[in-house]
């Protein structure tokens, strides 16, 4: 009888340890989709951009971005620019800016990245 008791007992704490332990694995799904949600977004929205994700996921949606992907992409956008300006547009994509000194602040959620090329001219003698 003793042994009995033991054994459920024994029973019992492990049921509950494993208990324990999925509930805790379903605690951190639930929360990982909004982990990644900026406090300014709509949870809601954010629950749902997670779970389509999630089953884009898994339907092998998901890719990653090809490399040098945005670079082509920035790069066909000065494509768009002025004769007179499709250098430097092209110079500041890819960071070198010859003489001049290039800045890039702010980010894709905060509204846009910035980049900002500073070229000196030296001035005219004048007659």
């Amino acid at each position: 009888m003793n042994s009995t008791l033991r054994r459920w007992r024994v029973g019992a704490m492990q049921g509950g340890f494993a208990l324990a332990l999925a509930t805790s694995g379903l605690t951190a799904w639930a929360q990982q989709p909004t982990a990644g949600c900026d406090s300014r977004q709509d949870p809601a929205a954010c629950r749902r951009e997670a779970g389509a994700a999630r089953e884009e996921a898994r339907r092998g949606g998901l890719t990653a971005p090809a490399e040098g992907g945005a670079q082509a992409n920035a790069l066909a956008r000065c494509q768009m620019q002025p004769a007179g300006d499709r250098a430097d547009c092209e110079a500041r994509v890819r960071g070198s800016a010859g003489a001049g000194m290039t800045t890039t602040e702010g980010s894709v959620m905060g509204g846009g990245i910035i980049r900002e090329t500073v070229t000196p001219i030296p001035a005219q003698p004048q007659r």
